[in-house]
């Protein structure tokens, strides 16, 4: 009797851990349908982990770099140089590979998530004087990024503009080709936005506000173009503009010279291929809930969920589960 009521045990024990052992494969099926479904659209985001080192940053800081940026070995290096720059940013060549300074680690994350930026301090300075998280997370979705997680830093100041280069290359090094009249378009938008943000320095929500409304007139210009084939005058996207300003709350503090310029851009941007990709409309959402309601620095002060501590702590108490279930079940010999 004992003996048939362990057979019995131990075919439901069977069936239970085969039940459990198939869920990560399923896991892995639901993943690969989600990348699938993810490169047929027209914004892209990552399958791996990337660090970008500027080229200016001499390897001996590359430590702290990584400390500062939440790197770990599963990220891929790369290096941002001058002649990425000029590829990515603009036909400068006056810069030089000790100016490219600024370093990137992007991570990718759950769809749906947009852009999230966080400007890190490195050795307790803020060395990012110039560009802020909104700027970086707003322009990256409008060149064709999506559903990452940004860490931008510096080991010595400078103004930033040179850190969208890092995401730019570390998007073609995973087999993203962005288009370059999207990225020219969206390097408009933080030209055009920079004015305003450093008039209204004192106000730590202003930039929020502002590429928020950046955001809601994007979207309303890829819907005019997309629903009636029709593109929006000068006219109607400065009227767009004031009108989300003021939803914003920050007409007042946003002049006609700088309205005027970033209008300008926002035509640039509707003349850019992404204005035509209904993938662009719904993601562009995300960012906009992520920067619309953001101040200062950090938008997501979480670590990617791989490779944080919670994760490798989750993973060996699995470790330690499945061991005590095998040790259980050699019980029943004994």
């Amino acid at each position: 009797m004992k003996t048939t009521t362990k057979i019995i045990s131990l075919a439901l024990l069977a069936t239970t851990v085969v039940g459990i052992a198939s869920l990560p494969t399923q896991a892995v099926m639901a993943d690969q349908q989600s990348v699938s479904a993810s490169s047929q659209s027209n914004t892209s985001t990552l399958s791996s982990s990337y660090v970008v080192y500027g080229a200016g940053a001499p390897q001996s800081v590359y430590s702290d770099l990584n400390d500062t940026m939440d790197v770990d070995s599963s990220f891929k290096k790369l290096t941002a140089t001058a002649a990425d720059y000029q590829q990515y940013i603009g036909n400068d060549s006056s810069t030089t590979n000790a100016a490219m300074i600024s370093s990137v680690s992007i991570a990718p994350t759950d769809p749906g998530s947009g852009v999230k930026v966080n400007i890190r301090k490195y050795n307790g300075k803020s060395n990012i004087t110039k560009v802020t998280a909104q700027q970086y997370a707003m322009v990256a979705q409008m060149a064709g990024v999506t559903d990452i997680t940004i860490n931008v830093t510096a080991n010595r100041p400078v103004s930033g503009e040179s850190a969208l280069t890092g995401v730019y290359k570390a998007f073609a090094a995973d087999g993203h080709q962005l288009n370059p009249q999207n990225t020219s378009a969206a390097n408009s938008v933080m030209d055009a936005t920079q004015g305003a943000i450093d008039a209204n320095s004192d106000d730590k929500n202003y930039a929020g506000k502002l590429m928020a409304a950046v955001g809601d007139v994007s979207k309303q210009i890829a819907q005019k173009k997309q629903n009636s084939g029709e593109l929006a005058t000068k006219q109607d996207i400065q009227k767009m503009l004031n009108d989300a300003l003021e939803k914003r709350g920050i007409e007042d503090q946003t002049s006609t010279r700088q309205q005027n310029k970033i209008a300008n851009s926002l035509v640039t941007f509707q003349n850019s291929p992404i204005s035509s990709s209904k993938t662009y409309v719904n993601n562009v959402t995300n960012t906009i809930n992520n920067v619309k309601n953001s101040s200062g620095n950090l938008m997501n002060k979480a670590k990617q969920w791989a490779n944080s501590d919670s994760a490798k702590q989750a993973e060996q108490q699995a470790s330690n589960w499945f061991q005590r279930l095998v040790n259980w079940v050699r019980s029943f010999f004994n």
